[in-house]
């Protein structure tokens, strides 16, 4: 089997995510009811405003550090000028700090995570890391993982996560696009990208998934555009993929 070039995304591919986001947004949540007792707001109301304003601070300025904790700031600001309620210095401080100890989880690898890049490794295949997000975090995320046994220096953050991108990457890298493949779990960054830049695609859904990843696909695939259900079931599907691609 030829050799293919395989980009992993990081978060909810390899490593959970979104579940820890999850956790202290529901924190967040309790502490604005507590604050706003007596208005008849609802944890659904205070979700919605959150996610509306993290997704328009994820349109200005990608996936930064300070992104999340911030909106807990802008929907606090939002909800006191709704209710003609003071603000404080010493709550909003409070709640940057919330907003940071989703970076303090212990990361923890989705199942078959190592299984599947042995065997890809094994396989002869080239793999790269392709992840959105402050690369300080997420290069700490490798270590912990010992991701870096796989992906070498072949491995790639970026705070804007776009076909642009992709395309400056496949460019610079001079990848042979009928043999690249991107896996991840996310439509807009991963998938969307992949099917824009003509090369295979395998999507895997993330458990728990941020209304953020989930777009329409607007292009017809060149190549391999998979689903699948779980990591262990990749190394199979890219080399049936290219037993057929050499008949």
């Amino acid at each position: 089997m030829k050799q293919q070039t395989i980009l992993f995304d990081l978060d909810d591919t390899l490593a959970h995510c979104n579940k820890y986001f999850d956790i202290v947004i529901e924190q967040f949540i309790d502490l604005m009811l507590t604050w706003y007792s007596g208005h008849e707001l609802t944890p659904a109301d205070i979700r919605a405003k959150q996610l509306e304003l993290d997704l328009a601070g994820v349109q200005i300025h990608g996936f930064m550090a300070e992104r999340f904790p911030q909106s807990f700031v802008e929907t606090y600001r939002w909800y006191a000028e709704r209710y003609d309620r003071t603000t404080s210095s010493d709550e909003e401080e409070r709640l940057l700090a919330l907003g940071h100890t989703v970076y303090a989880f212990t990361v923890e690898p989705y199942p078959h995570m190592s299984e599947t890049l042995h065997t890809l490794q094994n396989d002869g295949h080239k793999l790269y890391l392709y992840t959105g997000g402050d690369a300080g975090i997420q290069m700490k995320k490798v270590r912990a993982l010992g991701l870096d046994a796989f992906f070498q220096d072949r491995i790639f953050v970026t705070l804007h996560k776009t076909t642009e991108f992709m395309e400056t990457l496949l460019h610079e890298l001079e990848l042979e696009r009928s043999a690249t493949w991107m896996i991840g779990n996310s439509l807009r960054t991963d998938v969307l990208p992949a099917l824009h830049a003509g090369i295979h695609a395998i999507h895997i859904p993330a458990e728990r998934e941020w209304p953020y990843n989930i777009v329409d696909i607007d292009v017809t695939p060149r190549g391999a555009f998979l689903q699948l259900r779980s990591l262990l079931d990749v190394p199979a599907a890219i080399a049936g993929f290219a037993r057929k691609a050499a008949l």
